[in-house]
């Protein structure tokens, strides 16, 4: 009998490879007659294409192709295709869809107007240099509220309020409160911004009607499904092979106008076609997300019961709705009461068109918003009614005896979503104890040595799991080794690791007999990816699935695994799931904050999260640590700002701030496995973005604790050193 694997701190096969510097990146990737792509980007915000004049690239030497939108549409039946929703799709969102190229006009600086194709990369962005284009400049609609007065419309015909999402339970707004606060809140502009940045490789194979495309990642089959309608080939003509991924957090891997334009343009030349992103391209034209700004009321009873949530958010959408786009305002609308018991909510959340780069999901979609929102009012509430910060929370959070627990139903689509599982005043009371916050509540608000200290907290939710299904196939080799196939992606999460613990258990057999391949859509029929903390969950279910019916067969036959040695035997999994899982748990963080420069120093930072079943607590602990990463570098330093023009001011690292491997040493992760979700044979809930969702909240509930007696009130993020000092000097004027 094998020693059991699940449960275990087993490090990562993947760093094997990839510490080695081994690891086979997209960019790695050389083919014979392989030729370069580089992209022409808008540099006005809203205009007309008057002209493009391409004469002079095509004729400069090692030029092979310049595309432009006429040749798209000449192949497309005279229309240009666009990158349809993936997630939440809506009728009301097509016409909001992105063109793969700009035809008549451009919305954002950064849309693609022509690709060039070359023998180096040198010589196509010289040739971008040679192409002429004229753009008739229009009326930029530069930020949300411009958007709201509907005088310039982006799309013809359809208002800027592209879909109003409402989430609503009971009756909010009849209720009577002895206690009621309004706020403004607001969360800026920002984004994953990965170690790699995207790129691909097609390659075109005329003979056999054959593209395959190297670079797939997050969703392989989806953007398969995507390209093959887009290109007007069946699917099985298109292959979207999963190389090693550098991040991928959300952003990465879903359909974006180059998953079409690369294979284009191989088709076009007839020759393997490469194109990488510079860090540049990355930031103007990979999702951004987060923007939002909210008008948030509360009504309380005289003992700190919250009796309802209302809210009205508005969502800077950027120029069009990409594949992912709908997620973050029906999650800032449906997961706004996060872990707590409100009985009546009324959350509304607007899809607001602009100028700007479109959004799409980043770790936590629309959870790490919500959650500043109200963590910063649970805070003032508490502060209002003479009531202990911790004790209003802890009076309000769902109990244990209340799950399956209801949260608002969404419209228009009408999402019912529950709670499944947990005691979430255990990750509290845990949260407490790991900051010591007892022993440290005595420095809250006081100035020592020239910094005011202060501690926050907060408690969140993470939803995980989405369906509708995963696949999986185990292969008895004929060398004795099996072969696992998944349909879930490697994004950077340890997935090989932690499905190969899963399957050796399952099977009764060391790690080291097992292999993987997962992502890449030749190893199966059909695939769903990871994305929704959904991978374990899913594609280890549907292991285990594989892996009883692998089982099955070999008895059926009278033998065993090991009596099977020499035998080819395959076995298919799937796992079907419509219950999402819910990771709960609690965050701190300790502060000082330097009165003379707004400078916020993190002390210390402890995120106590209970994920269901652990498969692997290293790994857990991994994602728990850099997800808070991540929502520090939110809310200190990481802002994409735009002019009232629409010009971008911050495509570049200089410009665009992150933290660095030293700006936040003190974080400490716990992972808890009191409360298995119910909902799928492992029992695990997802992992990878609890880490970020509570950071912007608990971070800023310490800093105005830490300035309490300035009266200091942090209402929007990044929580920047002058956005502090201004808050100071404005108090002090």
């Amino acid at each position: 009998m094998t020693v059991a694997n699940v449960g275990k701190p087993v490090e990562r096969i993947e760093d094997q490879r990839l510490l080695r510097g081994r690891g086979s990146y997209v960019d790695d990737q050389v083919r014979e007659g392989m030729l370069y792509a580089a992209i022409l980007r808008s540099s006005v915000p809203h205009g007309r294409i008057r002209g493009i004049d391409t004469a002079a690239a095509r004729k400069m030497p090692g030029v092979h192709a310049v595309i432009t939108a006429k040749d798209v549409a000449d192949r497309s039946d005279g229309k240009v295709p666009t990158t349809p929703l993936r997630l939440a799709p809506m009728p009301e969102l097509v016409p909001y869809e992105q063109p793969v190229i700009a035809q008549h006009l451009v919305r954002y600086v950064g849309e693609p107007v022509a690709v060039v194709v070359a023998e180096s990369l040198a010589l196509a962005e010289d040739a971008l240099e040679a192409i002429e284009l004229d753009i008739e400049p229009l009326d930029p609609v530069a930020d949300w509220r411009a958007s709201r007065e509907d005088k310039v419309r982006l799309h013809e015909g359809h208002s800027n309020v592209a879909m109003t999402y409402t989430a609503s339970k009971g009756d909010a707004k009849t209720v009577k409160a002895p206690y009621v606060r309004k706020e403004k809140f607001r969360v800026q502009r920002h984004s994953a911004v990965t170690m790699e940045p995207r790129g691909l490789l097609a390659a075109w194979d005329g003979a056999t009607t054959k593209m395959t495309v190297s670079g797939a990642a997050k969703v392989p089959y989806n953007t398969r499904r995507v390209l093959a309608k887009c290109m007007d080939l069946p699917e099985e003509c298109i292959e979207m092979l999963e190389p090693d991924v550098g991040g991928g957090f959300g952003v990465r891997g879903e359909f974006y106008p180059e998953d079409f334009l690369i294979p284009f343009a191989a088709r076009r030349v007839n020759r393997p076609v490469k194109w990488t992103e510079d860090r540049r391209e990355n930031l103007l034209a990979s999702n951004h997300s987060r923007e939002i700004d909210v008008e948030i009321e509360i009504r309380c009873d005289k003992d700190g019961k919250v009796l309802a949530l209302l809210s009205e958010s508005w969502v800077d959408m950027g120029a069009y709705a990409r594949t992912s786009a709908a997620v973050v305002p029906r999650n800032v609308a449906q997961f706004l009461s996060g872990p707590y018991d409100i009985p009546n909510i009324h959350a509304q959340a607007s899809m607001m068109m602009t100028n700007k780069t479109p959004i799409g999901t980043y770790r936590g979609p629309g959870r790490f918003e919500a959650d500043f929102f109200r963590e910063r009012l649970f805070d003032m509430a508490a502060k209002d009614l003479g009531i202990d910060r911790v004790e209003f929370r802890r009076k309000n959070l769902v109990r244990k005896d209340q799950m399956p627990y209801p949260l608002a139903t969404l419209r228009p689509v009408e999402k019912s979503e529950e709670l499944d599982s947990g005691d979430y005043n255990i990750t509290l009371d845990r949260c407490l104890a790991e900051i010591g916050w007892k022993d440290k509540l005595a420095l809250n608000g006081k100035l020592v040595d020239g910094v005011y200290h202060g501690l926050g907290i907060g408690c969140f939710i993470e939803g995980g799991a989405a369906g509708p299904k995963e696949t999986a196939k185990l292969v008895l080799e004929r060398d004795g080794g099996i072969t696992v196939y998944v349909g879930s992606t490697n994004v950077g999460q340890g997935l090989e690791t932690v499905l190969l613990q899963i399957a050796a258990d399952a099977l009764e057999v060391p790690m080291a007999r097992l292999r993987i391949f997962h992502g890449s859509t030749p190893y199966l029929k059909e695939g769903f990816g990871s994305y929704h903390s959904r991978s374990t969950v899913m594609g280890g279910s549907a292991i285990l699935d594989a892996a009883r019916n692998l089982k099955a067969k070999l008895a059926a036959a009278g033998k065993t695994l090991e009596s099977a040695q020499g035998e080819l035997v395959e076995a298919d999994g799937e796992f079907k799931n419509h219950h999402h899982t819910y990771a709960y748990g609690a965050a701190a963080a300790h502060v000082t904050v330097d009165p003379r420069t707004g400078y916020v120093k993190l002390l210390e930072y402890v995120t106590i999260e209970d994920v269901g079943r652990i498969v692997n607590p290293l790994l857990c602990k991994g994602q728990a640590i850099g997800g808070a990463v991540q929502g520090l570098g939110g809310t200190f330093l990481e802002n994409m700002v735009y002019d009232e023009q629409g010009q971008f001011l911050t495509a570049s690292l200089a410009d665009y701030l992150m933290p660095t491997a030293s700006d936040f040493p003190n974080i400490k992760a716990v992972t808890l496995e009191n409360s298995p979700a119910p909902h799928n044979p492992l029992g695990v809930k997802g992992g990878g973005e609890g880490g970020i969702v509570p950071v912007g909240g608990v971070v800023a509930n310490a800093v105005a604790a830490a300035l309490s007696s300035l009266g200091v009130e942090p209402r929007e993020l990044p929580l920047s050193p002058y956005k502090i000092w201004q808050l100071l000097h404005k108090k002090s004027a």
